[in-house]
């Protein structure tokens, strides 16, 4: 299996909107693989603009933000491709897609790397982060996986954001607590 970084992907509409949006970059040598599912805003975007800026953050509630559609974090404008950059990333890079391998489920989106920056070092994650980031993922995919599956994990999960998350890490949990609770509660449509 490939190496998969874990990101905030900026990409921009037709009229130039930027979508905010967390995704699971895959390795593939001195580029990236976005492999966004259909149908999403992120796919049509790199469709329609063939540009993204993966954003490398240590803030995990912009990660639990994105998944409840609270999208609305500062950016500014990239320099080198169109598309924007997170204003709170430790580092950021824009990307070009290259070319794409169609398939059904996930089309993947190769893309060269136009350029990197750093803007604050990256101090490490504590297991809570770890936490939720994996949380985040369950919460993205509450309509494939079972919700034995789902509460077995999140069970495992919550004993490190008991005892080593921060306040944004905590509040973070709890977006995404609400979110699985409310999708189980309602139903596929009653969820956020």
């Amino acid at each position: 299996m490939p190496m998969i970084r874990e990101t905030i992907v900026i990409t921009l509409n037709e009229e130039g909107r930027v979508h905010i949006a967390p995704l699971g970059l895959i390795a593939d040598g001195d580029g990236w693989i976005l492999a966004p599912f259909r149908p999403s805003t992120t796919l049509d975007n790199l469709r329609a603009t063939p540009y993204a800026v993966a954003n490398f953050t240590d803030d995990v509630l912009i990660f639990a933000s994105c998944l409840v559609g609270q999208k609305d974090w500062p950016t500014r404008a990239s320099t080198h491709v169109p598309g924007a950059v997170l204003e709170g990333a430790l580092a950021y890079a824009e990307l070009e897609v290259d070319h794409v391998e169609e398939d059904e489920q996930r089309p993947r989106f190769h893309c060269r790397v136009v350029h990197e920056a750093s803007h604050a070092p990256f101090k490490g994650f504590n297991r809570a982060q770890g936490a939720v980031i994996e949380a985040a993922i369950l919460a993205s995919r509450l309509h494939m996986l079972p919700r034995e599956k789902i509460e077995r994990e999140l069970g495992y999960l919550q004993i490190a954001v008991e005892k080593t998350a921060g306040p944004r890490e905590h509040e973070a949990w709890r977006i995404l607590i609400e979110k699985i609770e409310d999708h189980y509660k309602h139903g596929p449509e009653g969820a956020r």
